[in-house]
């Protein structure tokens, strides 16, 4: 019998409890990501509403949304924009910071990274509780450029992040 492809993508996603700290149960890609045909797979269901959209450029967040988020910008014809954490980038920045479900953290971009008239596809490997994807989207809008819609390979439902991102079009290929 032949697996769906949700099913081949969910037995590459490795449990790994208590990591960061006690308590969380860590959703481990990267045995999918070391697999190219699950890889190719998660990255075409990933950008697949998206084909033909109006979409300027992908942005990732650090750092495993730059591993879905460069390959969807590349499939998607268009340049990727990296979200990183404070300090890694050498131009001006504009920054936001927010609260994680375990911490708070900093996104930058650079200022010249999208603009008006940009529509932003952001991608990451997982939507929890919404923090990191919410303040990619002020990061975005604050660059001046529109937040097309999020895409992300995994979304932890019992969490809520899909109701913290209202109003903003969002995809998920797996739920938890």
């Amino acid at each position: 019998m032949t697996m769906d492809w949700q099913s081949r993508l969910r037995e590459k996603i490795r449990n790994i409890p208590d990591f960061p700290k006690l308590g969380i149960l860590f959703k481990d890609i990267t045995p999918l990501v070391r697999d190219p045909a699950t890889l190719r797979l998660a990255v075409h269901h990933l950008i697949h509403p998206f084909v033909g959209a109006p979409i300027t450029a992908v942005a990732g967040m650090e750092a495993r949304g730059f591993i879905f988020g460069s390959l969807a910008a590349w499939e998607l014809g268009v340049g990727f924009i990296p979200l990183r954490k404070p300090g890694k980038l050498p131009y001006d920045v504009q920054s936001v910071s927010y609260a994680l479900e375990y911490g708070e953290n900093t996104l930058e971009a650079h200022i010249d990274a999208c603009g008006p008239g940009d529509r932003v596809l952001l991608v990451d490997d997982l939507l929890a509780t919404g923090g990191t994807a919410r303040a990619s989207c002020e990061l975005v809008e604050r660059l001046g450029a529109e937040v097309y819609a999020l895409a992300f390979v995994i979304e932890l439902d019992e969490l809520g992040g899909r109701q913290r991102l209202s109003p903003y079009p969002v995809h998920s290929l797996l739920h938890f």
